[in-house]
């Protein structure tokens, strides 16, 4: 009789009230918010400073700036704009800005050297524009980030590229470079004569 007692009573609403009870009495793990920890902040995997670091200096970090290739560029310094793009994006060609455009003033960019700015000024010639600002586009992806950040890595190479030193070939690679030439042509005159000759015993003649 007791055991059928305490069957009914364990059936009844009195176990959802006691599970209940014990659930709102049993601790509770504590999660940390993200808005309460501090320096905690949302930051997207294409925001432009993952593509593009900061600019700005720690001070702790010194930098030799004389011997630095490639400088710093300037974000705020660009006239960044968007417009639609002709690349993949699928529904999004022609409807969406995705396409980067990034101009600035060349001869007035005194983060480059004068010297890289008058070689890349003769060398991107057709990238500037009548009023002297150098065009950089990329429409690679679908997302503008990207895009942006192609564009400065863009405006990276130039100015790596117009600040290389050329390199001084020694008498001996230019003897080899010379050799390597003079063989190529032989190798190819070789077989020019052979299809020639190919080409002859081909031909019929009717006489």
């Amino acid at each position: 009789m007791a055991a059928y007692l305490l069957r009914c009573l364990w059936r009844s609403p009195v176990r959802n009230l006691l599970s209940s009870e014990a659930l709102r009495n049993s601790p509770r793990p504590t999660i940390p918010c993200a808005s309460t920890v501090s320096g905690c902040e949302f930051r997207s995997e294409y925001s432009l400073d993952k593509f593009y670091p900061s600019q700005q200096k720690e001070p702790d970090i010194t930098k030799d700036l004389e011997n630095q290739t490639t400088p710093d560029i300037p974000v705020d310094r660009l006239s960044i704009s968007y417009c639609r793009s002709s690349g993949p994006g699928g529904q999004n060609v022609n409807k969406v800005n995705t396409k980067a455009e990034v101009r600035f003033h060349l001869a007035s960019a005194d983060w480059i050297s004068e010297d890289a700015r008058q070689k890349m000024a003769v060398m991107h010639k057709n990238r500037i524009t009548k009023s002297g600002e150098l065009i950089v586009t990329s429409e690679v992806s679908r997302y503008q980030m990207r895009n942006l950040a192609n564009c400065l890595q863009k405006i990276r190479d130039l100015i790596a590229e117009a600040t290389e030193t050329p390199q001084v070939q020694s008498k001996e690679d230019a003897e080899m470079i010379r050799n390597r030439v003079e063989k190529m042509n032989r190798e190819r005159l070789r077989q020019k004569n052979i299809r020639s000759s190919i080409k002859q015993s081909r031909h019929v003649d009717f006489d």
